[in-house]
């Protein structure tokens, strides 16, 4: 059956229906470059409320295997693709990515060229758009969306029973592989929502405080601005992604909505202090206004090549420092993995600043 896609620049593509062949979605139009890890991007909680547009042509080439969810479904309210994979053989493959999608019950349209509608989403920078069954004006739109409840509360110990430190993290939509990441390093963590306390918190006894990636606008978070303010001051804290620009906000700098946003795993980023350059997988639609951050004690560290958007911050002389990417590589490159080395090193040598 069709399936049309229109966009609030009036644009419309029309395609085949595939994963929940009759579910009508509105929402907000993103699109991502990486050519693998699309199980990791669909489960991404970051995608919360977004259709994601993948450029590249062939999806599902590898299959649905187990354990690679970064969440325990798809998070992304629909999907955009030229093509899927109907048929793999990779042995860990349990699933096709049709498949997949149907028994999440999210929606998809292929046989798009994705990669005119990424020009397009380029042009007029990210957009709400909606998939329907059936053709639909500019004036039907509805782009409406809030920012789904992703968070949970739970305790997750390192399989070999150590635990050399203690990470509270604050979920505002945090990908699994950013727990499992702490836990290769013998950590320990407790994950707390973001209505938590700062006494909350306190009453854990973290060794250190970890700031999640989650979805939406840093906005919408600023009730949570003061309890990292207090944190900052007590305990060695690492912030990812939402978690980055939360801890610029805290700190008085702004965040501003990108364009078109970063989506893929191919993003180069330089490291101020050294120069040296790393390639990153990247998700997010806002950024932290680098000229803001001048009259914070924060210091930019990190930028990105292409456009020079701020990527990484340090509190001088506190173990407090932040990164735009995603340090855990779910899916992307692994260079940027001993972040969360550093975070475990800072919990051992300080202990939180008493």
């Amino acid at each position: 059956m069709k399936k049309y896609l229109t966009l609030e620049s009036g644009d419309v593509f029309i395609g085949t229906a595939a994963g929940n062949l009759t579910k009508e979605i509105h929402g907000e139009l993103v699109f991502t470059t990486s050519m693998t890890g699309y199980q990791e991007t669909l489960t991404d909680p970051s995608y919360t409320n977004q259709m994601i547009t993948f450029t590249y042509p062939l999806i599902g080439n590898y299959g649905i295997s187990l354990g690679a969810n970064q969440s325990p479904s798809v998070a992304a309210a629909a999907v955009v693709a030229q093509e899927f994979a109907e048929t793999v053989y990779h042995y860990q493959s349990v699933m096709t990515v049709s498949q997949f999608l149907e028994k999440a019950g999210v929606p998809a349209i292929i046989g798009v060229d994705t990669r005119k509608l990424t020009k397009v989403i380029r042009e007029h920078g990210t957009m709400a758009a909606s998939l329907t069954n059936q053709p639909l004006s500019k004036s039907q739109l509805n782009g409406s969306q809030t920012v789904a409840d992703v968070v949970k509360s739970a305790t997750y110990s390192p399989a070999d029973g150590a635990q050399a430190t203690h990470v509270v993290l604050v979920d505002f939509g945090v990908k699994t592989n950013i727990i499992k990441s702490l836990q290769a390093f013998n950590a320990s963590v407790t994950v707390v929502t973001p209505e938590a306390t700062f006494q909350d918190i306190e009453a854990l006894h973290p060794d250190g405080i970890l700031l999640s990636n989650g979805p939406g606008n840093p906005e919408d978070f600023s009730a949570f601005l003061p309890v990292i303010s207090q944190l900052q001051n007590q305990y060695p804290l690492f912030g990812i992604c939402l978690g980055h620009q939360l801890l610029a906000l805290a700190n008085g700098a702004h965040t501003y909505k990108m364009p078109f946003g970063h989506r893929g795993i191919n993003h180069p980023v330089k490291s101020l202090k050294t120069g040296e350059v790393i390639m990153t997988s990247q998700n997010h639609g806002y950024a932290v206004d680098i000229d803001s951050v001048d009259n914070t004690p924060l210091e930019v560290t990190g930028i990105e090549i292409n456009d020079n958007t701020c990527e990484a911050l340090e509190y001088p002389n506190r173990p407090v420092f932040s990164v735009q990417y995603h340090p855990e590589a779910a899916p992307g490159p692994h260079e940027a993995r001993r972040l969360f080395n550093q975070f475990v090193e800072l919990m051992h040598a300080n202990g939180g600043i008493k």
